[in-house]
């Protein structure tokens, strides 16, 4: 366990609650800053961020770019779950290299979900024997973002655009990614089902301890195994 940390968690959502929750029973001093205190990142000044160590941000996506702008101008190191921004990742990227601070993002931030994503890899070279790919992810009513980010991470991982994505809103799913590959002789599906935020935010509040101090833009499924 690390020392402990002051971190910021913007957005009072499910995701951010539970984010706040883990990090308090982990030790650490937190901080939850809604939407309505930060519009147009109005919050996020050098004043109010003088002592945190970390900033988790679970809000929107026409919250993140500018929440990532203000944090980055002050200096402090990120962890980004809002999804929906990554036509802007590159000028993201600069941004937190020109600042010399340091960006965790991820398409989702479950430990099994990033397994998943080594397995959708390892089935990927089906693709070229004939198979035929599409994803179907599933989410509650009030997610923000279509496809999800999960879904178009797995999409990219198979190779692009050809594997087409279904997008299905439903009551309180917390959040299934279906991998559906068709030959003319068989079906393969994978499958990943969360059954509980939780696992969201406990990889969120790992990926701040290890952020903590350091500086560099990484995805977490490059390090998850490191946490």
């Amino acid at each position: 366990m690390p020392s402990r940390l002051n971190i910021v968690v913007l957005g009072k959502g499910k995701t951010g609650s539970l984010v706040a929750e883990v990090a308090r029973e982990r030790g650490h001093q937190v901080q939850v800053i809604a939407g309505a205190q930060n519009k147009g990142a109005a919050w996020l000044t050098a004043e109010n961020l003088r002592g945190a160590d970390v900033v988790i941000d679970f809000t929107t996506p026409d919250a993140v770019l500018a929440n990532i702008d203000a944090i980055a101008h002050c200096g402090k190191a990120m962890v980004v779950g809002t999804t929906g921004w990554y036509a802007g990742i590159e000028g993201v990227k600069k941004l937190v290299e020109n600042a010399g601070t340091g960006f965790v993002f991820g398409a989702n931030f479950s430990f099994g979900v990033n397994l998943f994503f080594q397995i959708v890899k390892a089935a990927a070279p089906a693709l070229t024997h004939g198979y035929m790919g599409h994803i179907t992810e599933r989410h509650h009513i009030h997610k923000k973002d279509a496809p999800s980010g999960t879904a178009t991470a797995m999409q990219k991982i198979l190779g692009g655009v050809e594997v087409g994505i279904t997008s299905e809103r439903e009551g309180d799913v917390t959040g299934t990614h279906v991998l559906e590959l068709n030959s003319a002789g068989d079906r393969i599906v994978l499958t990943h089902e969360a059954k509980s935020r939780r696992t969201f935010a406990e990889g969120a509040v790992l990926a701040a301890e290890w952020i903590a101090g350091k500086q560099g833009f990484y995805d977490f499924k490059d390090i998850f195994t490191e946490l």
